[in-house]
């Protein structure tokens, strides 16, 4: 606790419903579920005997029980646990189910990996637990690291109809783009402030723990195809947005085409790729993807850093802040479709709308800009969604 700071606190505290039961926190290693949970405890309870902080990866609980520990714990006047890490304990979700029953005045907070299910999980949890997926940092929250300067977020209609007087509020106190190409570049992981060197190497290290932990563990992959999974996501990397032939990525690679499919669905569950459909409603895991983005830009500074594409660096940030809080189709007359009600298309500053002509709802989000007109918007303005 002494070393958790206080400094800069994400926005999702102040989101999340702390009253409920039983809450749970999705997301990938490293977007700072840990840190959210420990600064809501210095911020909100007391550092007692009432609260207790458990991360369930610890050794202790190989010859431990987490049912014998919070027995102990509420018999002493426990209140309020947090459990970190909890797909890391076998049967949690039978356990929790337990816990959450046989203690009705303990207030439970989890967290787990963004592959966690909830509904399909032996214990049904979803009626029980408040689910939130926590992501990455956005522009915004990256922009009140660097500066200081604190910005409401957005929504999507307040972009699309007031975007001229968000900007002009924006642009009175920063200039985006002394942080924006940093921000597409090192900016979305909170961890890269820590050793500003040595971030793009530990990208690669949360998402080769992502595949080589979490996806054998929660998916049940076998642990003998994941330098095949490591391969298809080379393949991805390089050559993004990527647009998949099925048949020949699968002789490629040396798994059949249902195989193939399933792990290119695990690795959007990961939160290491972005899939996009033509139609969103009714999505399988067996359906083919028409395209597929890498889930952020500093990704791809990771993987491919001679190959960084700007067109796609621009359409991978838009589909990384949109699709948070949005759903989004590929279309062929734009880019992008979102909430099957806006069609935007990604570019430059030069970038026409010839190719949205006639549509209806169609706006072009141009990057190098700092204000738009009309039915042109700067790209940046996206990062404040959330």
């Amino acid at each position: 606790m002494e070393t958790t700071s206080l400094a800069f606190v994400r926005s999702m505290i102040h989101k999340i419903h702390w009253e409920a039961r039983l809450i749970g926190i999705k997301g990938q290693r490293g977007v700072g579920k840990t840190t959210l949970l420990l600064q809501y405890i210095k911020q909100n309870l007391p550092i007692n005997n009432q609260t207790l902080y458990v991360s369930l990866d610890n050794i202790w609980f190989a010859h431990n029980s987490l049912i014998d520990l919070v027995d102990e714990f509420v018999k002493k006047g426990g209140k309020y646990l947090f459990l970190d890490e909890v797909h890391k304990y076998q049967d949690w979700s039978v356990v929790l189910k337990n816990i959450y029953d046989d203690y009705p005045e303990l207030k439970i907070v989890f967290t787990g990996s963004s592959m966690l299910e909830i509904l399909n999980a032996r214990a049904d949890l979803s009626r029980r637990a408040v689910i939130y997926h926590l992501q990455g940092l956005s522009f915004r929250e990256y922009v009140a690291i660097q500066t200081g300067h604190e910005f409401s977020t957005v929504n999507l209609q307040e972009i699309v109809e007031s975007h001229t007087e968000i900007c002009r509020n924006i642009l009175s106190k920063i200039k985006p783009f002394e942080l924006f190409p940093k921000y597409l570049n090192a900016g979305y992981f909170p961890f890269y402030r820590e050793v500003p060197i040595l971030y793009h190497q530990r990208l690669e290290e949360v998402v080769n723990m992502t595949l080589e932990i979490e996806l054998p563990l929660l998916r049940k992959v076998d642990i003998s195809y994941i330098p095949k999974i490591k391969q298809l996501l080379q393949i991805i990397s390089e050559s993004v947005p990527f647009m998949p032939n099925i048949s020949k990525l699968s002789q490629q690679i040396g798994i059949n085409r249902n195989t193939l499919i399933s792990y290119l669905f695990f690795l959007q569950e990961a939160h290491i790729t972005k899939n996009l459909y033509k139609d969103i409603k009714g999505i399988t895991q067996m359906q083919k993807p028409e395209k597929i983005y890498l889930e952020n830009t500093n990704f791809q500074f990771a993987f491919t850093p001679k190959n960084t594409d700007l067109g796609n660096l621009r359409e991978t940030f838009f589909i990384n802040q949109v699709s948070y809080k949005h759903s989004l189709e590929y279309i062929k007359d734009g880019d992008f479709r979102v909430d099957r009600k806006y069609t935007f298309e990604i570019g430059g500053k030069n970038k026409t709308s010839e190719q949205i002509k006639g549509v209806k709802n169609s706006f072009i989000a141009a990057d190098d800009i700092e204000y738009g007109n009309q039915k042109r918007i700067p790209l940046w303005l996206f990062g404040f969604l959330y």
